[in-house]
């Protein structure tokens, strides 16, 4: 069996401001940006990366939530707590220079880890942790 990863998905609560983080911020192509409904979801992925995806969906979209396990989940976005990403980049300084610049919320500046791996970390517009590692 040939098994990949083809997307993954992190919640999103203003599609814009996702756009702006994800397409302009970090270079990412919007492989599908689709309205339904009043929601809205939009799949991005790095361009060298065309197999591998990102959904940013809408928290309304969860079938099955009741009102109490929205707003907890909204809650735990506002904190950083819900949802997060591991990235991956050449030149870690350079992007973290870049998302920096582009007021992106730093959570923590380029650091050695005494596990073996450089990196930082930033929330992007939804609270969702993005950890950015640098290829070594």
């Amino acid at each position: 069996m040939d098994v990949t990863i083809h997307s993954s998905f992190l919640p999103h609560t203003d599609p814009e401001a996702s756009l702006a983080f994800y397409r302009d911020l970090l270079g990412f192509e919007v492989r599908q940006n689709v309205k339904y409904g009043g929601m809205q979801w939009i799949t991005v992925g790095p361009p060298n990366q065309p197999d591998t995806s990102i959904v940013l969906s809408p928290v309304a979209a969860t079938p099955g939530l009741t009102d109490d396990e929205r707003r907890m989940i909204s809650e735990m976005m506002a904190k950083g707590t819900y949802a997060s990403v591991n990235l991956a980049t050449k030149d870690l300084d350079a992007l973290f220079a870049k998302l920096e610049a582009g007021n992106a919320e730093v959570v923590q500046e380029p650091v050695d880890q005494p596990y073996g791996i450089r990196d930082c970390s930033f929330r992007d517009p939804a609270g969702n942790l993005l950890r950015i590692q640098e290829q070594r």
